[in-house]
């Protein structure tokens, strides 16, 4: 399957899929800005821009499930040690529903993972992401990569 750059093609969609593939650049904006020094975390206001902050609900790479304070909390901590850049594969779009599908790939600690992901974007009446599923394909990841997952309740 050919990859793109999102940059390269989100002008070339609209409405809810266009919405989603904004969230994914503005969080890749923001993990590469809260390295810089003097990061404002209230800068993930930007990404809660995008959602139902008060239904939100994500459930992630571990079956662990975060409302929004839980997931800015989580992003807080996994940003300034993290590098993170995806591709385009496609996307569908279907009433309320968008999934995205992207070859993300992440550094954490010298150590590097690609995984090819299927994001299921579910979205209210006013356009604002209520739900957030995320589902990987991977090799099994080395023990350090799963680090920033330390204080998160994966028992799913």
């Amino acid at each position: 399957m050919q990859m793109y750059e999102m940059e390269d093609v989100i002008g070339d969609y609209t409405g809810l899929s266009r919405k989603a593939m904004e969230y994914g650049q503005t969080t890749k904006a923001l993990v590469d800005a809260a390295k810089q020094p003097g990061f404002d975390s209230a800068r993930w206001n930007e990404i809660g821009a995008f959602l139902d902050t008060n239904a939100f609900e994500r459930v992630g790479n571990f079956k662990e499930v975060m409302d929004w304070p839980t997931y800015r909390d989580f992003l807080t901590g996994w940003a300034p040690t993290a590098d993170w850049e995806c591709s385009f594969k496609r996307v569908t779009e279907k009433g309320n529903l968008v999934l995205l599908e992207l070859e993300e790939r992440t550094t954490m600690g010298g150590m590097q993972n690609a995984v090819n992901s299927l994001s299921v974007y579910e979205f209210d009446d006013a356009g604002k992401i209520r739900h957030l599923d995320i589902y990987l394909q991977m090799p099994l990841p080395d023990p350090a990569m799963l680090a920033g997952y330390a204080d998160v309740d994966i028992a799913g």
